[in-house]
């Protein structure tokens, strides 16, 4: 899951953008309300709005993001008046939290904003005998659990999402790790080595498939290529 911070403290940014990643989420961080709004017409999941941000406000943020996507947007603001919370959800946002506030809190409003997007039955994906939770953020095969790091499992979502689709490593990269990310794309290579010891290897039925020339499909059946 793509998260987009705009956030003018960059203390507070930084944090959140450790913690998120910490989490599996991938993190861009902006720290003004023009590139804000540039950013979130990219390809995001969600939207971190801080309301009180030099230059273009985050009101002003979240109704021009409105008027160009449904992208669902969290603002974050220490104004705690019944008005202010209001006038946001009027204009568009799904979730107001007010600063300061504790990162279990922001995790779950993160989590309920998602499933009202993805809808109950995306919580759970299923390929063959492979089940992921992404509420319980666990993994079993064949009924037998199986430990993942957040990255890894977040690389699993990303791949049960698009099954029967090849990926390729640029775009796991930019949907896994975050556009900003700036390693090789080497490092996937390293984590799918690491998911299919896990996932596969232990099983007779290969699940995790490369395609050569392309990246990597999560298919029920096919030789790998």
């Amino acid at each position: 899951m793509r998260i987009l911070v705009v956030e003018d403290d960059r203390d507070l940014a930084r944090y959140l953008e450790l913690a998120l990643t910490h989490e599996g989420y991938a993190v861009t961080v902006a720290h003004d309300g023009e590139e804000g709004l540039r950013l979130a017409s990219s390809d995001q999941d969600l939207v971190l709005l801080d309301v009180m941000l030099p230059g273009l406000g985050g009101m002003q943020v979240l109704q021009a993001v409105r008027r160009r996507s449904g992208v669902p947007v969290i603002l974050l603001t220490a104004r705690d008046r019944t008005e202010d919370k209001v006038q946001g959800l009027d204009l568009g946002a799904d979730d107001y939290l007010t600063k300061p506030f504790k990162l279990e809190e922001l995790l779950a409003r993160i989590r309920s904003v998602a499933r009202r997007q993805q809808g109950p039955v995306q919580d759970v994906l299923e390929v063959a005998d492979l089940r992921l939770d992404r509420l319980e953020r666990s993994v079993q095969r064949g009924g037998r659990p199986i430990e993942l790091t957040k990255r890894e499992f977040a690389l699993l979502e990303y791949l049960m999402r698009h099954e029967g689709h090849p990926q390729s490593r640029e775009a796991i990269l930019e949907h896994v790790w975050g556009y900003d990310f700036y390693g090789t794309t080497n490092v996937v290579d390293v984590y799918i080595y690491q998911l299919r010891s896990k996932i596969d290897e232990p099983f007779e039925q290969t699940l995790l498939h490369t395609v050569r020339g392309v990246g990597y499909v999560l298919r029920e059946e096919g030789p790998v290529a």
